[in-house]
């Protein structure tokens, strides 16, 4: 199985808890994300359950921004092992927070049809991490993710969170 096959949360997450991601979340969305040829872009797929339902027939803009969130991020850590020349999964990790989500919503997006999210880095500096994540219903672009991404030591982040 190459790189573009196994998704790169089983490569460097495969203990993952995230509810977006996390393999280890009995009640998470599972996404996985993927290296496509070109080597510049990440994609991912998802079909939103009917529980995800924000209008009628349309999906819940707060789901939208979680793909984003999860998806981008995943794509800021890709880029850095690319950069390093490294393997996903190999040590030290490599782990991102998101610093700065955006999401500009283009049209509504209908339910019952799967979602495609399309990233890339657009730049970066020092820690940061500039991604742009697009996300199509079909072949209908209906969002667009502008985020940044700060790599941490994601062990002291928590530390810190609580106090310690």
């Amino acid at each position: 199985m190459s790189e573009l096959d196994t998704p790169l949360q089983d490569l460097a997450a495969p203990e993952g808890v995230c509810y977006g991601c996390g393999d280890r979340n009995p009640h998470g969305l599972h996404i996985k994300s993927r290296w496509h040829a070109d080597g510049v872009h990440v994609l991912a797929e998802h079909v939103p359950d009917a529980r995800y339902c924000g209008w009628p027939d349309l999906v819940y803009g707060g789901l939208i921004a979680m793909l984003v969130d999860c998806h981008s991020n995943w794509t800021a850590m890709a880029y850095h092992y690319r950069t390093e020349n490294r393997e996903p999964g190999s040590l030290p990790r490599i782990d991102c927070v998101t610093g700065n989500l955006g999401i500009k919503f283009i049209k509504p997006t209908p339910m019952g049809v799967p979602l495609s999210l399309r990233a890339k880095v657009e730049g970066d500096v020092g820690r940061k991490t500039r991604v742009i994540c697009e996300v199509y219903a079909g072949d209908v672009l209906t969002a667009v993710g502008d985020s940044v991404f700060v790599r941490v030591d994601t062990g002291a982040l928590a530390n810190a969170a609580h106090g310690r």
